[in-house]
Order: structure tokens, then C-alpha cells, then sequence
């Protein structure tokens, strides 16, 4: 462990959850009914789905209440989130190999823009699950980067601008995955948001492809997320 970042943002224990422990129970986290309903299926001994609702106070909430009742030795955060990059393509997968708040601001004395007071600026994914996620088999492409989140369903070129003004490098657009890796970090349980693309908001056909992704493709779509959980099991059993 030479990195001097990560030793930064979690402790020893920490550390060592992420790069030694083998997950046997998943939680998985959603927060529409259209996500759920593709994904409760996969809902075994082994994983826990859950629908958390839109926003970050849900996600909080029902994260808390996940590993608090089930004890998962890891959570995912998945579903769909908006691409920030024109670069990006609906049902293009985008890994979260580190995750941020693009809303949190705590004034001129903070510490910096993103930043929860007393908080990881960044809450990063384990090396090993990005690594698998980015090995699967997909017939789109499968992108590693940062995700930003916030309190804002984000449809507009202005307000995605906006982010990338704060966060040039972010990849992905959701409401959910920073509150749910902030409540990971304190309980110090591995986290990491895998999500599929349904629209670019700075693309034209932004709504057009948002419609079209709920209407014709998000079945076929979230099998990678199937094929997701399922290599991480096969690969530590």
C-alpha cells in the first residue's frame, strides 16, 4: 500500500476490507422502481436489493438501514445516471472508481468545494471491483472515472457545465452514490456505483434518449449489472 491518497481516506481497517476481504453478501442499492424492477430478480441469500428512493437523504437512510439489518460486506450503488461527457453514449457503463458531492458547499472557510466537513473529499472504489467491472463482457463501452452527485436531476447543458466547472474530470451525473459512499466510509463498508447511461444531457436528443432508454432498452440494458454481481461472487466463493 504505497498510495498515499487512499491511506489518507480510510483507516487501517479500512484498508484492509478493501483489498483482503472476500464479499460474500452484497448489497444492492436503486433508487427508482423501473431500476428495482430490473434488478429484484437477483435478490438471493447472497444479495440484497433495494429500492432507497431518489435523493440523497433516502439513500442515506436506506443505506444505514441496509447494513445495519443485513450486514453486507459490500454495497453497490447502481441503477442509471447521466453522462457528463459528450464522449459518453446511452448504455455505455460508467464505473465509479471514485465518487464526489458536486452541491456541498460549507462557505469560505471550508475546506474546499465537495467537501462534507470532516469527510473524504473523494471516496474511492476498490482497485479489485473496478478492475472486474471494466473486464466484463458488454456489447457498449464500459468507462472508469469519477461520478458527481447531488440534490439536482441534472438535464441541461447549463447545469452540466456547471459541475464540470467544479469537477472537470467527472464522468457521470447522479443523486445518490456520494451519500451512499459517505455512509459506507463511516460504517467502513467497501462501496462502489456501477451505473448504465440513460442520457447526456449535453447531447440534443437528451430527452428524446432518456425516454427511449425507459421504453425500449433498460431490460436488456441492466444484465451487465447482473453479470456485475454475479463475477464478484464467483470470483470469492
Amino acid at each position: 500500500m504505497n498510495d498515499k491518497r487512499k491511506l489518507n481516506y480510510y483507516t487501517d481497517y479500512k484498508i484492509y476490507s478493501i483489498y483482503n476481504k472476500q464479499f460474500m453478501k452484497i448489497g444492492l442499492l436503486v433508487a427508482m422502481d423501473k431500476e428495482y424492477e430490473q434488478l429484484r430478480h437477483l435478490e438471493n441469500e447472497n444479495i440484497i436489493v433495494c429500492k432507497t428512493g431518489m435523493g440523497k437523504v433516502n439513500a442515506a437512510i436506506n443505506t444505514t438501514q441496509m447494513i445495519n439489518n443485513y450486514h453486507p460486506d459490500l454495497i453497490i450503488s447502481s441503477g442509471c445516471a447521466g453522462g457528463a461527457s459528450t464522449e459518453l453514449d446511452v448504455l455505455d457503463v460508467i464505473v465509479g472508481s471514485s465518487v464526489v458531492y458536486h452541491d456541498a458547499y460549507y462557505g469560505l472557510e471550508s475546506e474546499e468545494f465537495g467537501r462534507v466537513q470532516g469527510m473524504p473529499k473523494y471516496y474511492l472504489a476498490p482497485e479489485n471491483l473496478v478492475e472486474i467491472a471494466k473486464g466484463l463482457d458488454y456489447s457498449h463501452r464500459i468507462h472508469e472515472g469519477l461520478i458527481a452527485s447531488g440534490e439536482w436531476f441534472v438535464d441541461s447543458v447549463e447545469k452540466v457545465k456547471e459541475i464540470l466547472g467544479h469537477f472537470p474530470n467527472a464522468i457521470g451525473i447522479d443523486m445518490e452514490s456520494a451519500a451512499i459512499a459517505q455512509t459506507c466510509h463511516i460504517f467502513k463498508v467497501p462501496f462502489i456505483s456501477f451505473r448504465v447511461v440513460s442520457d447526456v444531457p449535453a447531447k440534443e436528443n437528451n430527452v428524446a434518449d432518456y425516454q427511449n432508454f425507459w421504453n425500449t432498452v433498460s431490460e436488456s440494458s441492466f444484465s451487465i449489472t447482473s453479470q456485475f454481481v454475479n463475477r464478484i461472487l464467483e470470483q470469492n466463493i
